[in-house]
């Protein structure tokens, strides 16, 4: 039988149960964007298998010349065999962000406008 340190009662548990707050920032960005893929093949009616969806921290190059933000997002379409891949930037996109409302918003339009991108559609067809 193991006590606490003044040998009074049981120690209390080693780990707690996973609570939403004990997540990190990076897992939480993860869990919004595949809550917006789960979204757009609802809204599409049809599965994204053939896109493969990531998230890095930053931009991995300097941006190109056309680009007078720092990107959010970029998609990349299918070529020689490989599978068209969306990526979404997850510091410039927190750093845009005031709120967590406001965050999932974002990520919503980030994901939303580089899927259209990559299937050939409007982003607005997306929209509600």
């Amino acid at each position: 039988m193991t006590t606490d340190r003044h040998g009074r009662g049981f120690r209390g548990p080693l780990a707690w149960p996973p609570v939403p707050a004990m997540r990190s920032r990076s897992a939480q960005f993860d869990e919004l964007v595949l809550d917006g893929v789960e979204n757009l093949e609802r809204r599409l009616k049809r599965s994204l298998d053939g896109i493969e969806f990531a998230v890095e921290d930053v931009p991995s190059t300097d941006p190109p010349p056309w680009e007078a933000d720092l990107a959010l997002g970029r998609a990349y379409p299918e070529q020689r065999g490989r599978a068209a891949r969306v990526v979404l930037y997850r510091r410039p996109i927190e750093s845009r962000a005031a709120e967590d409302a406001d965050l999932s918003d974002l990520v919503w339009d980030v994901l939303a406008e580089q899927v259209a991108h990559v299937i050939g559609i409007h982003p607005d067809d997306l929209e509600d």
